[in-house]
């Protein structure tokens, strides 16, 4: 295969509207930021509670970078676990609820490095359809038998996990769905793995710091204990506004992944600034807990203001609110109309979703106002007036 050969399929996919470009942002995050020289409100980032450009946390980051330098150095087995790294650790699991907390540079490498670590050949894993690549990548690599069941199915789930002979069993779930925005049936999965003798792993990126009475996540809200839910992966770059993630868990399972776990026993730390600056972030999520109030005051202005121009939403509650468009092209096109307008809001296409239910995925964030949803739902308004968005049912 010759490299004219993969222009052809670059080229393919231009024309089905499924091209990614990436645009150049020269602002930090926030509500209003500058993207490609235009300014722009925005509701295609997941900093939930308007954290990534903090002052406070900003702050810690510079003294932590005086202090340990930029880089971590080393992995965190060799000489690279900071003490920033360890006491945020020890802060993550108090706040979750949970025994200890593992430190990854990433949700992509916390949630493949965890499932590779407790099952391989002669186990098997379960997924919801709709989970995260990362967590189906995980599956995949793993060499487990690996199943998907119907999207927040527990009947599905069952009877694939009574059909399986595996001598250990793993369901996998996304706690809310990062292109739909609804909210997994925790207790229903606590329910079910447990009546099949199997592990629970909960993958609470979009959930922990927004969701829950301390932003503890979805566990919380759900009232789930570490024994419920033995493993909660959560991210640190989106509600805490900083990079990286963690898992929570027993002791047990933490010695486990520091043992077994490829991506974190082979990759350079975090920055310890950054742990530095997420500790800052998480003492502000458990204190100001108006930030979770204005944003679902926000939500709720957002739902009733479509369902007022007649917009077919997903029935989410969180800051996650998808509108429905149907064809690739014209969520492309009803995505450009609103960048004209002065509004940012990306539209998500194959393969990240099924083919024929592209949208447009609107995120609400705490640093927003109410008049931001006002100007959004008016720049709504005027495309609707333009381009036939009624997403085909």
């Amino acid at each position: 295969m010759s490299f004219n050969d993969l222009q052809k399929v670059l080229d393919e996919r231009k024309t089905q509207s499924l091209y990614r470009r990436r645009q150049l942002l020269q602002s930090p995050q926030g509500a209003v930021i500058r993207v490609d020289g235009k300014t722009l409100l925005n509701f295609s980032a997941n900093d939930y509670l308007g954290l990534a450009n903090h002052p406070e946390i900003v702050a810690s980051f510079k003294r932590a970078a005086d202090e340990f330098g930029v880089g971590g150095g080393a992995s965190h087995l060799v000489n690279g676990h900071s003490h920033h790294h360890h006491q945020l650790e020890l802060e993550l699991a108090a706040h979750c609820g949970r025994s200890r907390a593992l430190l990854f540079c990433s949700g992509y490498m916390a949630n493949v490095g965890v499932i590779n670590a407790l099952i391989g050949k002669g186990d098997g894993v379960f997924q919801d359809k709709l989970n995260h690549a990362s967590l189906l990548d995980g599956g995949l690599l793993s060499g487990a038998a690996f199943q998907r069941y119907l999207h927040n199915d527990v009947n599905s789930l069952a009877i694939k996990l009574a059909r399986s002979s595996a001598s250990r069993k793993l369901v996998v779930s996304d706690a809310v769905f990062s292109m739909d925005g609804n909210i997994a049936d925790l207790p229903a999965l606590v329910k079910t793995a447990k009546a099949h003798d199997a592990w629970l792993m909960v993958d609470d990126a979009h959930g922990v710091g927004v969701l829950g009475k301390t932003g503890a996540g979805c566990s919380e809200m759900y009232g789930l204990s570490e024994e419920d839910v033995p493993v909660l992966m959560g991210t640190l770059g989106k509600a805490f506004g900083t990079s990286g993630a963690f898992v929570a868990g027993s002791e047990a399972l933490i010695e486990t992944l520091i043992q077994f776990s490829r991506t974190y026993i082979y990759t350079t730390s975090m920055p310890p600034a950054i742990a530095a600056a997420t500790r800052t972030s998480l003492a502000i999520v458990q204190k100001e807990h108006w930030r979770r109030e204005h944003l679902s005051l926000l939500i709720e202005q957002f739902k009733g203001g479509c369902e007022q121009l007649g917009l077919h939403l997903l029935p989410s509650s969180t800051a996650i609110q998808p509108i429905m468009i149907g064809a690739a092209q014209t969520a492309m096109a009803v995505s450009d109309k609103l960048l004209a307008l002065g509004m940012q809001v990306k539209a998500i296409r194959a393969p990240t979703v099924p083919v024929g239910q592209a949208r447009l995925r609107v995120t609400l964030s705490a640093a927003h106002s109410e008049n931001d949803i006002k100007q959004l739902l008016g720049a709504l308004a005027q495309v609707t007036k333009e381009i036939d968005i009624e997403y085909p049912c």
